[in-house]
């Protein structure tokens, strides 16, 4: 496939068809490796996608329950004030 380079303010780009978006899943940002001659790009995915639905599994499975108690017994809170 060929695409042209163009001009953006000082600096030049190229545009990406809303194709190979789609079909790469590319959302804002691209992960941009030089490698032997190639220059790579790679879509950088969501760290935290999917987050809600497997903490909502979790909570359906019992599986979602603190390992360690969330205050100290020998906390005192009344200093902060």
């Amino acid at each position: 496939m060929e695409t042209a380079i163009i001009k953006i303010g000082n600096s030049k780009g190229l545009v990406l068809s809303k194709t190979i978006l789609d079909q790469y899943n590319i959302k804002d940002k691209v992960e941009i490796i030089l490698e032997m001659g190639q220059i790579i790009l790679k879509p950088i995915a969501a760290p935290r996608k999917n987050w809600e639905a497997a903490f909502k599994k979790m909570n359906a499975a019992g599986d979602d329950e603190m390992l360690i108690n969330a205050v100290f017994e020998d906390e005192n809170f009344e200093e902060w004030n």
